[in-house]
């Protein structure tokens, strides 16, 4: 039997695709003790569904509608404007409006109520839809309240519903309207309460907007609210508004805008007995969901009443702590330039290779630094190692400053030194072959795994990457290893702090980085340039290149004159770098080798870009670059005093930074070799999976931990809801943009640039390779969407080693992420890049084909 209409106290759990979010959102607040929902019911789903069923006109429309994507503003106009004037002239099946009557008659005909639209994707954890259709106040008489009724049916499709509902992914015909019916309370103020703080996201820190009347004035932002800040049962903030007007009943129906007393304009709309009051009720509303709310309340005759509740979806997630003690927590997405959400098979590997205190929030990984920033000697070790990122370093100053993390008593923690040069320095710098001699050892121990794992299936395969995780554990953490690069490291540093001192020169180290050898990342860019030269000069490859739209184009090569030499050219680039992509350190992301059509673009833009041999000229002309600066700088040290010493000390750092700052970047290429050949042998056994019937196709093996995936190969049993459940949560994670530092509160901190010597309306950031550069901005978030000509300023949210073939045709880059040695810095200052990274909203504040100027040198760009 259908369910034309449910009372508040009727409805259950069960029935969202019943009354949609926000009436079932209203019916559980119904049921908690203390709290004053005003009564009412909901004309359910089945009101609008036996309306428009078999309507024919309405069905057509849909089907138009949903053919149609975000920028097809015009069209969804058009459509939506069509479809609304339909429901508006449907009849209300007899069922409903009896239903309706029957309800009214209940709590009273003669009354006031509230009509507003509940939609079955609303009030949702992942999509609040706030805002999206509509309600209607003061609405008295059965009939005019039938028709505000098709009025909210009509409202599922505003360009505004329709539009939100394409941006986050859902069918419009699997989204179907409730309508409540609720008793009007006539306030004497009203107002909005957020169980945690929205721009700081603490969830220790509730905050209330207050304003007199009914809460539409404020919701549709006709008048400024009083603010007030409660913690933990105290008022720690309160800001008092200039209120000059408020919505108010008309006797007969409808709202009326009426000028406040003057009484009224600056005075404290709540009392602090009622700011607490109404606090409690929040928290207790909180408790009860079990997450932080968006509460509707209103006050009439000295009584809360609370009219919504929802999640607030916005805020980003806490990592998961096992006490209460305070934690800082710092994104390592930061720090290894991707950002994005990981897989849970892409966390659980992550945290089988780092011995670090790691924690999960949001599909990210984070470090507690709290036991760092506790003791003296490690707080200020702390500091200096993150100094490469100004950010993190002033949001945790912040922290510093406000005691949030006591020290312990200095006699229980001594000073740790902070770290020498290696004390095996000199062993490096006698040993010209210890580069060659590290990437021979690691090649060698990745193809000895090749041949290892080839041979083995189901639990063996597992136990035999658990074993090899070890050996990727020695290869990224063996000390030679990281005496090579660090030594390059501490050279740069010298030289860039000794030539200011000396010369007055900045950021020295960078010209004189261009160009050295064993830099396995600048080497793929170069690369694939020479893919391009063996391409260039067949025209019917290029052609047929431009119109690829799948993975097999390397088989139909061979048709093409030049096909077989073009073949073989790809093929050799993917044996070597194939294990690479974009946000590579998730082991589940796609590799070229698994989608090569990924490089045609970038194939093409280099044919495009570049005359041939290239890449060859480039290498060279770095490495000239960099020999006369060392000359240059070298001449001038000889005119100071002590000159002599200055000019051979000066040439002994520049050695270590040109014979070993190359190697910087081979460890994390040895790791996802390692990485990709585990990937291969586990998409081998989620075939048999597929074929067992556990699983429905190969990547939902990515949505499970590497533990989880070994005990379902080992018992040829899992639950599948669990793949569901993480697909649906990895959605919302992809919409969340993860916090550089935040707080076992819940407290983003956010960190400042110094802003000295800076024009006003420059975007600041990281200075990290010198020179300034002029020219268009090219915004990409997706490095195979990218279309870039020779001159461009690539401008993106950050970039790992997978995005550097993009870096031979751009003449500067603009990163939201990074620091001064991560993976985008040292390419660019190898490819002579100006390059600013750490810019906060890069890609949203500089558009796409803007012409800007960044100043590489200084850290800042201006948008021309």
């Amino acid at each position: 039997m259908r369910s034309w209409v449910l009372s508040f106290e009727e409805m259950d759990v069960t029935q969202l695709s019943l009354v949609g979010g926000k009436g079932l959102n209203l019916g559980v607040l119904s049921t908690i003790e203390g709290i004053q929902v005003p009564e009412g019911f909901v004309v359910t789903t089945e009101g609008f569904h036996q309306a428009m069923e078999s309507n024919v006109s309405y069905h057509a429309l849909l089907d138009r509608l949903s053919m149609l994507r975000v920028d097809d503003r015009v069209q969804i106009g058009d459509i939506s404007k069509q479809i609304r004037q339909v429901i508006l002239d449907v009849e209300i099946p007899s069922e409903v409006v009896n239903a309706v009557a029957h309800y009214l008659s209940q709590f009273g005909d003669e009354h006031a109520y509230a009509v507003r639209s509940s939609a079955t994707a609303e009030d949702l954890p992942h999509a609040s839809f706030a805002g999206q259709q509509d309600t209607y106040l003061n609405v008295i008489g059965k009939e005019s309240i039938l028709k505000h009724i098709s009025q909210c049916w009509a409202s599922l499709f505003t360009d505004r519903a329709v539009i939100y509902r394409l941006q986050n992914g859902f069918d419009h015909s699997q989204v179907y309207l409730a309508v409540i019916v609720q008793r009007m309370v006539f306030p004497q103020s009203s107002g909005i309460m957020f169980t945690a703080d929205p721009m700081t996201s603490n969830r220790k820190l509730l905050s209330i907007d207050a304003s007199y009347g009914l809460g539409e004035a404020l919701v549709s932002g006709l008048v400024s609210a009083d603010c007030y800040t409660v913690q933990e049962e105290q008022i720690v903030n309160k800001r008092i508004a200039s209120k000059k007007i408020a919505i108010y009943r008309r006797e007969e129906s409808g709202t009326e805008t009426k000028q406040l007393d003057l009484d009224q304009l600056n005075s404290q709309t709540l009392t602090d007995q009622q700011i607490l009051q109404l606090a409690r009720i929040g928290r207790g509303i909180e408790a009860f969901f079990g997450s932080p709310q968006d509460i509707e309340w209103c006050l009439a005759e000295d009584t809360f009443y609370i009219v919504q509740s929802r999640p607030i979806t916005t805020l980003f997630p806490i990592p998961e702590a096992s006490d209460d003690a305070k934690h800082v927590y710092l994104s390592v997405g930061h720090q290894q330039m991707m950002t994005d959400p990981i897989k849970p098979m892409g966390l659980s590997f992550y945290l089988l290779i780092t011995p670090a205190p790691m924690r999960k929030a949001g599909g990210r990984l984070f470090i507690d630094v709290a036991p760092r920033l506790a003791k003296a000697g490690d707080r200020e070790t702390l500091l200096t190692t993150i100094g490469t990122d100004p950010l993190i370093k002033s949001a945790l100053m912040t922290i510093i400053e406000r005691e949030y993390i006591k020290l312990l008593p200095s006699e229980q923690t001594p000073p740790i030194p902070a770290r020498n040069i290696p004390d095996f320095l000199a062993e490096i710098e006698n040993n010209p072959h210890i580069v060659p001699e590290l990437i021979q050892s690691n090649e060698a121990s990745v193809e000895e795994l090749k041949q290892r794992i080839h041979t083995k299936s189901g639990s063996d395969v597992m136990d035999c990457i658990l074993e090899d995780v070890q050996q990727l554990k020695k290869m990224l953490f063996d000390q030679r290893s990281t005496a090579v690069f660090m030594t390059a490291i501490q050279a740069s540093l010298w030289i860039n702090d000794k030539m200011n001192e000396w010369l007055g020169e900045k950021n020295a180290a960078d010209t004189l980085s261009q160009s050295v050898p064993y830099n396995i990342t600048s080497e793929m860019g170069l690369a694939l340039m020479g893919v391009a030269d063996r391409i260039r000069p067949y025209t019917g490859i290029v052609d047929y290149l431009k119109h690829v739209k799948d993975d097999n184009f390397l088989d139909e090569l061979v048709k093409f004159e030049g096909g077989e030499e073009a073949q073989e050219a790809i093929q050799a680039y993917l044996d070597k770098y194939g294990m690479r992509c974009a946000g590579e350190i998730d082991i589940s992301r796609t590799r070229w080798s698994e989608n090569p059509s990924a490089l045609i673009p970038m194939i093409l833009s280099n044919i495009k870009a570049f005359e041939p041999n290239a890449g060859q000229r480039k290498f060279e002309q770095g490495r000239q670059e960099a020999l006369d600066k060392e000359q240059e700088l070298v001449a001038r040290l000889r005119q100071l005093p002590d000159g002599e010493h200055k000019a051979e000390e000066t040439q002994r750092m520049i050695r270590r930074i040109r014979n070993f700052i190359g190697y910087r970047e081979y460890p994390k290429y040895g790791w996802i070799n390692r990485y990709f050949v585990y990937k291969q042998a586990l998409l081998k056994e989620a075939e048999r999976l597929i074929q067992a019937g556990i699983i429905v196709e190969k990547e939902d093996i990515f949505y499970l931990s590497f533990e989880e995936l070994r005990d379902v190969v080992r018992t040829n049993q899992l639950d599948y809801r669990i793949i569901s459940k993480r697909k649906e949560d990895y959605k919302l994670y992809e919409k969340l943009t993860p916090p550089r530092v935040i707080t076992s509160d819940g407290e983003i901190i956010s960190g400042t640039y110094n802003r000295d010597h800076i024009p006003a309306d420059a975007l600041v950031g990281l200075p990290v390779s010198s020179g300034s550069i002029e020219g268009r901005a090219r915004v990409i978030l997706n490095m195979e969407k990218a279309d870039l000509e020779e001159g461009d300023i690539l401008v993106t949210s950050f970039t790992d080693p997978g995005w550097t073939p993009l870096f031979v045709s751009i003449k500067g880059l603009v990163t939201e992420v990074g620091g001064l040695m991560t993976h985008g810095a040292v390419i660019a200052r190898e490819y002579g890049l100006p390059a600013v990274v750490g810019v906060e909203n890069a890609t949203k504040l500089i558009k796409d084909g803007q012409r800007i100027r960044v100043h590489g040198t200084e850290g800042y760009i201006e948008i021309l």
